[in-house]
């Protein structure tokens, strides 16, 4: 009889990933809607259920397929871009899974999609690489980077991603360059708030058009930056206007951290600028200058 202990640790590798399928299949649902493809989703709560917003069709009689194979309508509560979420409202009483501690590279990760009849498909892949916080193209800020050795197909895309212990780590979704990605899942939880209480994600916003434009060399002294952007228009009533910016006037900074692009200055007006004050730094005939602007929310 071999002593070698490897089969039976694969064996019980095997069941236990098995045993976390079975039970994180609970929380897996397909989202239908008329001439389209099913598409994964998490049952993220009681009534509520997330799936991955860029590749969710737009139209009516939206449904979802619960565990098990029974239908029922699905609202779509709101959706947004720039974290990649779209929350639905339905009649389900799925518990919200356990959420995964900290991560490592090299951890295994549960892919798990729905099959659109009930069913749950599931792929095993590694959490590959780990980054900080970052934003999105569209300007969402996502709490972590946490890429994929996984390969997604059109079934699982927008289901949930586990641990090796079943525990939740997020959403999954495909990113730049079809690198697998999940979406964390605190990510996730902040998106779904906002969509639930406003259908959509609250963004800052100042009321202003803006172009960068280099600052003219005699200027940099009292710029202290080569780039700039300049207001080329203003909202009437809008929060810059009420501060009293002018068409014109160069952003240098936006409480002393430099913009220098538009995406730049986007992703420093997040949900939590709604309605504080900020101080922009600019630049107005030739002189710097400070004016302080209440964020309003982007219509």
């Amino acid at each position: 009889m071999s002593t070698d202990p490897q089969p039976d640790s694969l064996s019980q590798l095997s069941d236990a990933l098995a045993a976390h399928v079975a039970s994180g299949s609970k929380s897996v649902a397909a989202i239908t809607l008329p001439r389209h493809r099913p598409l994964s989703a998490i049952l993220w709560r009681k009534g509520v259920a997330v799936t991955s917003e860029q590749v969710l069709a737009e139209g009516e009689g939206y449904r979802a397929v619960l565990p098990g194979g029974k239908e029922v309508p699905a609202r779509l509560a709101g959706r947004d871009p720039s974290t990649n979420v779209a929350a639905f409202t339905l009649e389900s009483d799925a518990p919200a899974l356990e959420r995964a501690p900290d991560l490592q590279v090299g951890a295994l990760a549960l892919l798990l999609g729905a099959d659109g009849a009930g069913g749950t498909t599931a792929r095993l892949g590694m959490v590959r690489r780990l980054g900080p916080e970052w934003h999105s193209m569209a300007g969402g800020r996502i709490d972590s980077l946490i890429v994929l050795d996984a390969r997604l197909r059109p079934d699982t895309e927008g289901g949930p991603v586990l641990d090796a212990r079943g525990r939740l780590i997020g959403l999954s979704t495909s990113g730049p360059r079809r690198r697998a990605l999940a979406i964390p899942a605190a990510t996730v939880e902040r998106a779904v708030e906002s969509l639930l209480k406003h259908g959509k994600v609250v963004r800052g916003w100042l009321g202003v058009g803006v172009q960068a434009v280099e600052i003219p060399d005699s200027l940099r002294a009292a710029a202290g930056h080569e780039i700039g952007l300049m207001i080329v228009s203003l909202a009437a009533g809008g929060p810059a206007e009420t501060a009293g910016s002018l068409p014109g006037d160069i952003v240098l900074e936006l409480d002393g951290k430099a913009v220098a692009d538009v995406r730049g200055l986007a992703q420093q007006l997040g949900p939590e600028r709604v309605g504080k004050p900020v101080g922009l730094r600019i630049l107005r005939a030739g002189a710097a200058r400070e004016v302080a602007v209440t964020v309003g929310a982007r219509p």
